[in-house]
């Protein structure tokens, strides 16, 4: 039982997109994970290779990538490819996974990401927000709260892992009575390079061209963090604007807040939270002249502009703060995945 607590963990990806892709690279760099796995039927295991050591917005990969009829190797590391279009054909148990990296964006519910079940996988993490009631997890803010009995869960969006970390902290120092978010966000595959119809025709503005275009979108994050820390249920919510960059976004939070305090002192707060143990590598802080392209690689979760915000009065706040929605969320979802496998593997 030591030698299977102490070895890595055993991952497998469905999807082989932006954040499939990013989570393999992240997991490349990570002694605690190992991914066995790959499953995409849209992607050859050549193309595969090519997407994988070729990125425009992240660095090319600094290693060896090559492939065989079924597999990709990184670094020597051989990963078996399947192509699968159903998640309960992929045979997953053959190769010991223990959690599915899913993030197709299809299969966004428990039901039907069990599927991954059928094929062997132990655990499911959903590299987005659930469309029904599975359990939302974001590291910093309520992974402890895992007790090893869902079965599917989800790691929340890159927005509320930046969101729900910095509310939190501003909340158990100051009380938050009520916000309202704006996230500055990048460009997402589901956008389009010209004017046409929006991926599945609802929301006209989506369809607009992502390049020269900043268009107002919905976004569930803020509301989502009162499901992640419950003490700001129905206090936060927020909007999106997607502005034409391949990569970084930024949360602008306007609090009303319930005890007093100047913007030195939040500023202090938040700097404070960000050296505990609980939120190291998660929130930063910084007090540079900074802007989005500086933070392209950062792997937290969410980093603190301190020059950027400001305070009307002592009640009322404006907070900025910066995520690297495709590298910083990668890298949680991988940290989520460790962090359970403490738990489950200590219940096997």
């Amino acid at each position: 039982k030591m030698a299977a607590e102490s070895s890595p963990i055993r991952i497998g990806i469905n999807g082989f997109g932006r954040i499939g892709r990013l989570v393999c690279r992240a997991a490349m760099m990570n002694p605690l994970v190992q991914v066995v796995a790959v499953n995409d039927p849209f992607m050859t295991p050549d193309y595969q290779a090519y997407l994988f050591r070729h990125d425009s917005t992240h660095p090319m990969w600094n290693g060896d990538v090559s492939h065989g009829d079924d597999f990709i190797e990184i670094n020597g590391q051989r990963i078996q490819v399947f192509a699968e279009r159903d998640p309960a054909q992929i045979p997953w148990g053959t190769l010991n996974v223990e959690y599915v990296c899913e993030s197709t964006g299809v299969f966004t519910t428990t039901e039907k990401a069990s599927a991954h079940l059928a094929g062997g996988a132990r655990k499911v993490v959903i590299s987005a927000p659930p469309k029904d009631d599975t359990p939302m997890y974001v590291m910093g803010v309520n992974q402890n709260e895992y007790d090893g009995t869902a079965h599917v869960v989800s790691n929340a969006s890159c927005t509320t892992n930046c969101l729900a970390p910095l509310a939190k902290v501003i909340d158990e120092a100051f009380g938050i009575v009520e916000g309202l978010m704006t996230t500055i966000h990048a460009v997402t595959a589901n956008q389009l390079t010209v004017d046409g119809p929006s991926r599945g025709g609802k929301d006209w503005r989506a369809g607009r061209c992502a390049l020269s275009n900043i268009i107002p979108a919905s976004t569930g994050a803020a509301r989502a963090v009162g499901k992640v820390y419950p003490a700001v249920q129905g206090k936060l919510t927020g909007i999106a604007m997607r502005v034409p960059t391949p990569d970084v976004s930024v949360v602008d939070l306007t609090v009303r807040i319930e005890r007093p305090a100047s913007y030195d002192d939040i500023k202090a707060a938040i700097r404070a939270a960000s050296e505990t143990p609980e939120l190291q590598g998660i929130l930063g802080y910084t007090e540079d002249p900074v802007v989005s392209q500086d933070f392209c690689d950062d792997s937290r979760s969410s980093i603190f502009d301190a020059t950027a915000g400001m305070s009307l009065n002592d009640n009322f706040c404006k907070l900025v703060s910066w995520y690297d929605n495709e590298w910083g969320y990668s890298n949680r979802l991988l940290d989520l995945c460790v962090h359970m496998s403490t738990t489950d593997r200590a219940s096997a």
